[in-house]
């Protein structure tokens, strides 16, 4: 008699993978915690995580909205001015310490530098570069717009009784002498680079962890109620500054963040893990959930990994769960800053 005797079959590779068709592999996720349709669910961090609060919206899920689109605003134009892509107005979120100095900032505890880009006589926010597709008309009106974000990423964390955050690179630019982090590197979307100035950190496992673990206790005391899910993102990188070939460069950076997120929804009883990750990028699913670019994620692929998502929620905590809604959820819906660095292949020819 040993252990393994015992085990259910999910703890085997041949019945739980091998011996089934990639579309029946189940069981992926035994979830902590309940999330409920009432429940509201704020959604941030990097492009995957669009397709996780459409896919909670068409399943007539809480998901939260504290930044809504002006009364009157077209469908289209919501989209194109960024209303509706995360629970507030704070574009893409990438690293664990962009999240954290989003909280400083809601928290008070640091104030937003005052940093400004200006290109072609528009105003850009060096930390929502691509949030108005044309910049803002004045220093002003931009400086307004980000505090309303900060406001409504504020009123998100206090309010939700979830935070899903999805993490999704290790890469990432500082402002040597203020020592903020910008979620592009300057003079990509607009600004210009410096040097002397700007400075490429790829940040390793502690400083990530640290950053993350630190972050989510700060937000537990403002909000006791809460329970975060954590989830990688399974999109490949854009480019990378590493010295790298850019495919070792996006295995380590995956492999980093999925290690933190795994120990930190270990170690702290309020935090879960979802593997949509590993949904996408395991042997078993053959690529098959990539487009022909190998990098943005096909609708099947979200649509499937969504679906083991609300499974094992359902097998888990037996819900009466709201009828679905068909929702579009086409990786091109997604609006991820990164890929503009695709305009810099060859010197930008």
């Amino acid at each position: 008699m040993n252990p393994y005797e015992t085990l259910d079959e999910i703890f085997f590779w041949s019945p739980a993978v091998a011996k089934k068709s990639m579309f029946d592999i189940n069981r992926l996720w035994d979830p902590k915690f309940k999330i409920g349709p009432k429940m509201k669910v704020a959604t941030y961090g990097s492009c995957f995580a669009q397709h996780i609060g459409r896919a909670l919206a068409g399943r007539n899920f809480n998901w939260m909205i504290a930044e809504p689109a002006p009364q009157g605003l077209s469908k289209d134009n919501s989209k194109k001015f960024n209303y509706g892509i995360f629970s507030a107005r704070t574009g893409n979120i990438y690293t664990t310490t962009l999240l954290a100095q989003w909280v400083s900032w809601a928290t008070g505890d640091v104030s937003p530098p005052g940093e400004v880009w200006e290109k072609g006589g528009r105003y850009y926010d060096p930390f929502r570069p691509n949030i108005e597709p044309n910049g803002f008309e004045s220093r002003e009106e931009m400086k307004v717009s980000r505090s309303l974000a900060v406001e409504a990423f504020k009123k998100s964390i206090l309010e939700c009784d979830v935070l899903v955050f999805t993490m999704g690179l290790t890469e990432s630019w500082f402002n040597a002498e203020g020592g903020y982090e910008y979620p592009m590197c300057p003079g990509t979307v607009a600004g210009e680079f410096d040097e002397k100035k700007h400075q490429f950190v790829n940040q390793d496992y502690t400083q990530i962890r640290k950053a993350l673990v630190s972050c989510l206790r700060g937000i537990k005391k403002l909000n006791p109620k809460l329970k975060v899910l954590l989830t990688v993102s399974p999109v490949p990188l854009t480019a990378t500054m590493s010295g790298k070939h850019v495919l070792v460069a996006t295995m380590e950076s995956k492999s980093i963040l999925r290690a933190v997120a795994g120990s930190v929804a270990s170690e702290l009883r309020f935090v879960d893990y979802f593997p949509s990750y590993e949904i996408i990028n395991s042997a078993p699913y053959k690529g098959a959930f990539f487009e022909p670019n190998m990098r943005s994620v096909n609708p099947v692929g979200v649509n499937h990994v969504m679906d083991q998502f609300f499974s094992c929620l359902q097998d888990k905590f037996p819900l009466k769960l709201p009828e679905k809604r068909i929702v579009d959820a086409g990786s091109d819906d997604a609006v991820c800053e990164e890929e503009l660095l695709n305009a810099f292949q060859g010197g930008g020819k």
